[in-house]
């Protein structure tokens, strides 16, 4: 199950409760979460259109019945953990959390940065990777792979 991130994936869903949501169809101008793949994982959030209900973490896409399995939670309007949805129409899409996010900075004059985040509720931090030149040129880029 390799994790999927797509761009513009976005569905509603009717689901109540702490489950798996069964996903509605894409949104208008927006694609279904078909882009992730069957049986893949992804960043998601579930928000509710009405209230104040949400839900940031990662889960399963599977084709038949198109749901989505809510595996981790990262953040929620529940103190962290599973919401229990009430009724009513909710948005469900692929998001990249701010938690799990790298980002390189490399403002010239500066050494060459990398964001790191230690996983959901821990402040990220810039660190100057080792090997790398610094400011705008001879910076060696650096790949991570950050999850909960």
């Amino acid at each position: 199950m390799p994790l999927i991130i797509a761009d513009r994936v976005k569905e509603t869903t009717t689901t109540t409760g702490t489950g798996t949501v069964t996903l509605l169809g894409a949104s208008t101008g927006f694609q279904s979460f078909a882009a992730v793949g069957n049986a893949n994982t992804t960043y998601y959030t579930i928000a509710g259109q009405t209230g104040s209900e949400w839900e940031v973490g990662i889960g399963t896409y599977t084709v038949s019945g198109t749901t989505l399995a809510r595996n981790t939670v990262l953040s929620s309007s529940n103190s962290g953990s599973l919401v229990n949805f009430s009724a009513g129409a909710k948005d469900v899409f692929v998001t990249y959390p701010a938690g799990t996010a790298v980002a390189v900075s490399n403002n010239p004059g500066t050494a060459a940065q990398v964001l790191t985040s230690n996983g959901a509720g821990v402040a990220p931090t810039f660190q100057t990777p080792t090997g790398g030149g610094g400011g705008a040129t001879g910076f060696e880029q650096t790949f991570l792979l950050m999850g909960a």
